[in-house]
């Protein structure tokens, strides 16, 4: 009996996810310029990996004479990029990993403390600090500004910044081991200014272990940054088709030490200085929403995790390589 019959091609495609150690991952899944280098911006990973989770055609791009050096870069969609530098080569059309910390728990917000008077003697407005000291942690309520030239020790624990920015302005200095920020509230975020001197590393335990900054997920209602322009000039807008978002901008020409993973899920980071950042580290990961270098800067993202008694969060950092069908 002649029973009718076909042929049936199928073809599959899998790939080798997360064997490498990840340094950075934009987690948006579906917009332009996710990740974005501008200009003569360099990210430098030679140990690491970066990776783009959209899957737009121009989800990972790089402009101008940008540069990025990793030992992998992974787009989910496309790249971008005919006249940067990128070494290797990206992969296009890989497997998005999601958000490898979508389930690590937030801090609490406590009580909302102030800023000792004796630190803002000309008593300016709001959690800011104009004299030279040490800053417990807290609940910041309107955020908190360091200002002039104070220099401020953060002492150790965790920073909540709640409805308001974090400000670092003018000549200022902050520096802190075992310290944490979390950002909380719909007039978030955070400016690190060009001439300010930033040195932080995350805490070594407790509920903010191994993460330098995390902020809340929500995002109803953000309110960009106030911008000085005698600070920076104010960004590039995000992509018309981007989510509300936070902006937290590091353009100081002297965070040379940001040492811990950068976890902003809802946020839009932005690195726009002109000398290197987190080139001291042992480690730096990020992971955001949104990943814009302009200009100038050199991110340097190190993966020395043995160097340093900082844990690396689960999910990040040092990864078991899994098979994951891409088409």
């Amino acid at each position: 009996m002649n029973l009718p019959h076909a042929t049936i091609v199928v073809q599959a495609q899998s790939q080798l996810v997360g064997a490498l150690r990840l340094c950075l991952l934009a987690l948006d899944d579906q917009t332009r310029d996710t990740f974005l280098l501008q200009k003569s911006a360099q990210v430098t990973a030679t140990t690491c990996s970066l990776y783009s989770n959209s899957r737009h055609a121009s989800g990972l791009a790089g402009r101008h004479d940008a540069t990025a050096r990793a030992a992998s870069i992974c787009s989910a969609g496309g790249f971008d990029g005919s006249k940067a530098r990128f070494q290797p080569s990206p992969v296009t059309g890989c497997p998005s990993l999601g958000d490898p910390l979508k389930d690590r728990a937030p801090p609490r917000a406590e009580t909302c403390i102030s800023v000792p008077a004796w630190l803002n003697p000309k008593g300016q407005a709001g959690n800011t600090v104009t004299e030279s000291g040490s800053l417990d942690p807290g609940t910041y309520c309107g955020g908190l500004t360091v200002t002039d030239s104070a220099v401020v020790t953060l002492r150790p624990g965790i920073y909540v910044i709640k409805d308001g920015p974090l400000l670092v302005t003018k000549s200022a200095s902050i520096s802190g081991q075992g310290v944490g920020f979390y950002f909380m509230g719909n007039r978030g975020g955070m400016l690190l200014g060009k001439k300010t001197t930033i040195s932080l590393t995350a805490p070594v335990s407790g509920p903010m272990a191994g993460l330098l900054m995390m902020e809340e997920r929500l995002v109803v209602d953000p309110r960009p940054l106030a911008v000085d322009l005698t600070e920076a000039l104010p960004p590039p807008p995000a992509p018309v088709e981007a989510p509300p978002m936070r902006e937290y901008r590091i353009i100081s020409d002297n965070a040379r030490t940001l040492l811990g993973t950068i976890y902003l899920p809802a946020g839009r980071l932005i690195v726009d200085s002109s000398k290197p950042v987190a080139d001291q580290s042992a480690y730096t990961v990020i992971v955001a929403r949104m990943i814009h270098l302009y200009e100038g800067p050199n991110l340097v993202l190190n993966a020395d995790y043995a160097g340093t008694s900082v844990p690396v969060p689960p999910g990040v950092g040092p990864r078991t390589g899994t098979v994951a069908l891409a088409r």
